[in-house]
């Protein structure tokens, strides 16, 4: 009998073209941490966190990110190279992060001449 796309589990022998059928209730589950991330990046906004605003947001929306990335986009069920492919993705990004604070907190303060 032929493989269909329902019975193939996207891990069998050519690795390619198959589809991992993620249950309904997986994606509430998710659906739901998503919005209490989102009623927490509210919270922690209304707590007024000062210099850890910035840091607390970010780590918030990179765990949205991953969820989304990992559920909704199927990469936790993807070949590990599409998996490889987005998290040097993600290196670089902070990378750019990186190098963007230290241009930042290594300038100069000029005073006006005005």
């Amino acid at each position: 009998m032929a493989n269909t796309n329902s019975q193939h589990s996207g891990h069998g022998s050519s690795g390619h073209g198959g589809h991992h059928i993620i249950p309904f209730q997986i994606y509430i589950k998710v659906a739901a941490a998503l919005i209490v991330l989102t009623f927490a990046t509210v919270f922690f906004h209304w707590l007024h966190l000062g210099a850890l605003a910035a840091p607390v947001a970010f780590l918030i929306a990179a765990v949205k990110a991953a969820l989304v990335m990992l559920f909704f986009m199927g990469l936790k069920y993807d070949d590990k190279l599409n998996q490889v492919i987005f998290g040097c993705g993600f290196f670089f990004l902070l990378v750019l992060f990186g190098f963007s604070a230290l241009d930042i907190w290594t300038r100069i303060k000029e005073i006006s001449t005005l």
